[in-house]
């Protein structure tokens, strides 16, 4: 059970790296459209692509771990990269960290401990 919590450990960590890029990409691109010039910008746009890169790493990782569990156990734990996404958007966006989504990631952490609790 150790390699597959790495492995969904590494998996949480590249896709939330990939996402903070495509973010702060986006940023720098603008509002997302389907025109050619948005669509142009948007991928030719270094951190947009690297970006991608990092989440389609990520998704390997996490073929390994449904390669090795059900998915059923698997998929609610995925939702902790909601919370580990929280402090580096705080750091690198400057979103905020309001108490609502404080207490939405401690439902979630909560929720990972019941999915993952080994009865008797």
């Amino acid at each position: 059970m150790f390699l597959v919590f790495t492995l969904l450990l590494i998996a949480i960590c590249l896709t939330v790296s990939g996402e903070l890029l495509l973010k702060a990409g986006m940023n720098q691109v603008g509002e997302f459209s389907a025109s050619v010039n948005v669509l142009w910008r948007t991928f030719t746009e270094w951190r947009v692509i690297l970006g991608f890169g990092l989440i389609f790493s990520g998704a390997l990782f996490w073929l390994g771990v449904i390669s090795r569990v059900d998915l059923s156990f698997a998929y609610p734990m995925l939702a902790l990269s909601y919370v580990v996404s929280m402090i580096p958007a705080y750091f690198f966006l400057n979103e905020q960290i309001t108490a609502n989504r404080v207490l939405g990631a401690c439902i979630i952490i909560v929720g990972v401990i019941v999915i993952t609790w080994r009865s008797g």
